[in-house]
């Protein structure tokens, strides 16, 4: 019997400023079926966030909410001394930001991940974990957290009976920990193409991935996350739906049965 692949394909999106910038969301949105859209603390602002669930809702892509530290300069990329509250209170306040424009426009959030510098450090530190994990149960316990496959943050998630999505990237490297090579390095980003291509692949079919190290490193892929800030990422994120299709690999909204299962009403 063939084995059957599935996986979410995610992108970060409106990630920029003004009434018509929205860079490469648009071009990259056929591509795709979760989209995690900035909540303006690291990158953009209310009429961006607007468009971007309006561009997805036409395309039928999931959308989710992408909370960043306060870091407009520095992308949201640089690390922060925060308290576990303070994470808290952000993550609830741009969760209720991008809910309500979904609101507004008849539709319904799917999920949240976090950004940049607050996703990597919630990866590995427990108390911010929590507390991220809990901002988005106590908002709402229906919502999905997308969390780096294997993290502090999944476990978190899994801990408070939240839906969580095991996610991994096309385009970074990774440590023999499990965690993503730091951006601060030379090697931290795969540019070449085919290169990130085969990389997904692998982690999907053989939940496997090669280390800087050297070293083959368990991974779980529920969700793959393509980045949608550079200037091929369309043509990378045509790219890698293509090698779904040829790779039978279908492309789907992350799903998990057995959560589903048990948490349905008697």
């Amino acid at each position: 019997m063939l084995n059957h692949y599935s996986a979410d394909l995610n992108c970060d999106m409106g990630e920029s400023f003004g009434a018509f910038r929205i860079g490469n969301d648009e071009a990259i949105l056929p591509f795709v079926s979760a989209a995690n859209i900035a909540c303006g603390f690291h990158a953009g602002d209310p009429t961006v966030m607007k468009k971007t669930v309006r561009l997805a809702m036409n395309r039928g892509v999931a959308i989710g909410a992408h909370p960043g530290l306060p870091d407009l300069q520095g992308f949201g990329r640089r690390e922060m001394a925060i308290s576990a509250e303070e994470a808290y209170d952000m993550v609830v306040y741009q969760i209720g930001a991008l809910a309500a424009f979904v609101k507004a426009e008849g539709g319904r959030m799917q999920h949240v991940k976090p950004h940049g510098a607050l996703y990597n450090m919630a990866a590995v530190n427990k108390g911010l974990a929590t507390a991220i994990a809990e901002a988005v149960y106590r908002v709402d316990p229906g919502l999905i957290l997308y969390g780096l496959s294997g993290s502090e943050l999944i476990l978190a998630g899994e801990a408070l009976g939240l839906q969580v999505a095991n996610e991994v990237f096309a385009d970074r490297t990774y440590q023999q920990d499990g965690t993503l090579t730091s951006r601060r390095a030379a090697n931290a980003l795969i540019t070449d193409h085919r290169l990130a291509i085969a990389q997904v692949i692998r982690m999907i079919k053989e939940g496997l991935v090669l280390s800087e190290q050297g070293t083959l490193v368990k991974i779980k892929a529920d969700t793959v996350c393509i980045h949608g800030d550079g200037s091929s990422a369309a043509a990378f994120a045509k790219g890698i739906h293509a090698a779904f299709q040829e790779e039978g690999i279908t492309l789907s909204l992350f799903n998990n049965k057995d959560f589903t299962a048990n948490n349905s009403a008697e």
